[in-house]
């Protein structure tokens, strides 16, 4: 019964994103790509972490990241409206614009590996070669595969690959959650719902949910489509995609902290797949499924962003393949010096720090503005970015 409803509602939910009206619909095709981004690799691994370390506060911290994701989404908001407006900027403004593009592209070098890493685990956990060293072996084939598409044709052709991707993703994910569901009331019913205690705490689960800031990341993207989208369009859709993903991530964690006991030993990126194998036995191959298609479209999308930024920031003295070739040496160090989430924890770091510098343009925006209310408020955004940066660390 279970397995059925969960392809009903896999399909269904396909069906409704396919339906052209809402599929051509201009705010929603705007929505699609901050959605993806917030949404993506974060999903997978998030759950079972917040659930091994914070127990029955995982919905707490799960709440917290979102507001903490939304009050920096406010800062970029209020950017993209003020680059809108046709008054010139301070220069320090200027100066800290050009210093956050630098940060993200440097981000984006690190989302891949990240992207891949988890490419790498989740395509070899269902395999007799279920271990770090093919998992690693995986991860460098995809980042040399990125490479050789870069350099002969071009990402141009992988676009549409992203297209379907958001779609099949979502389509899973609303599949799990009516699975999880069935397994929570399942579980309810014969009271066995528990509140377990959370093992961080303190300033250890401070930090940890620091290192976590990546898996909410990705509404930024709306900050850079500009010349798709009017600025009143992608303020709106980063609000939507931002509101949707909050709602999914509230379910998901909820349903999971009190129906899954937190695991024995070493957590494991993959151990969703484990974890929803006692839900039904189809949700560990479509979860495999969509975490394969989805980090690959992530992984180029984001290598396409930071080759463009690194020629833009370079005034094109270093070109697109040169980029892309620093960028693939680079995820392989990390993958091959680095575990997953230290990975997780170092991208966390980067994308704060370029959340921080966009607060911080925000606070200057809205001083000049003489809203000083407002720029209080984005100087503290500032601040907590700047202290995630410092003080983010890993799941151990």
């Amino acid at each position: 019964m279970e397995t059925a409803l969960i392809l009903l509602l896999t399909l269904a939910t396909g069906a409704l994103l396919a339906w052209p009206r809402l599929a051509r619909a201009p705010l929603w095709r705007a929505a699609l790509t901050p959605l993806a981004s917030i949404i993506g690799s974060g999903f997978l691994v998030l759950g079972p972490i917040l659930n091994t370390s914070y127990g029955g506060w995982a919905p707490a911290v799960m709440a917290a990241l979102c507001l903490v994701a939304y009050g920096f989404g406010a800062a970029i908001r209020h950017n993209i409206a003020r680059r809108a407006c046709p008054g010139p900027r301070s220069r320090t403004e200027a100066l800290l614009e050009g210093l956050a593009s630098w940060v993200l592209a440097f981000a984006y070098f690190i989302s891949v590996a990240y992207y891949l890493n988890l490419f790498g685990a989740f395509g070899t956990r269902l395999t007799p070669w279920n271990d770090a060293l093919h998992a690693r072996l995986l991860t460098s084939a995809a980042l040399l595969l990125i490479l050789v598409i870069g350099w002969s044709k071009g990402f141009s052709a992988l676009e549409r690959l992203e297209q379907v991707t958001v779609g099949v993703k979502l389509a899973i994910i609303a599949g799990l959650l009516g699975g999880l569901a069935w397994y929570f009331a399942d579980t309810a019913a014969d009271g066995g719902l528990q509140a377990t205690a959370p093992a961080q705490t303190g300033r250890a689960g401070l930090a940890l949910a620091f290192g976590l800031i990546v898996t909410v990341q990705g509404f930024e993207t709306s900050r850079y489509l500009g010349d798709e989208y009017a600025p009143a369009t992608r303020i709106r859709s980063m609000k939507l995609a931002q509101w949707i993903s909050t709602a999914i991530y509230m379910v998901y964690v909820l349903l999971l902290a009190y129906a899954f006991p937190p695991g024995d030993g070493a957590l494991s990126e993959t151990a969703i797949i484990g974890m929803m194998a006692l839900v039904a036995p189809i949700l560990p191959l479509m979860l495999t499924a969509a975490a394969l298609a989805a980090q690959f479209s992530a992984a180029v999308a984001d290598t396409g962003g930071a080759g463009g930024l690194v020629e833009e920031l370079t005034g094109q003295r270093v070109p697109l393949r040169l980029s892309y070739a620093l960028l693939v040496g680079f995820g392989l160090v990390l993958t091959w010096g680095l575990d997953v989430f230290e990975i997780i924890s170092h991208a966390s770091r980067a994308f704060a720090a370029y959340y921080a510098i966009q607060s911080a343009i925000a606070a200057l925006g809205a001083w000049r503005e003489r809203r000083l209310l407002l720029s209080a408020g984005f100087a503290a955004m500032a601040a907590l970015g700047l202290a995630i940066t410092v003080f983010g660390t890993p799941v151990e």
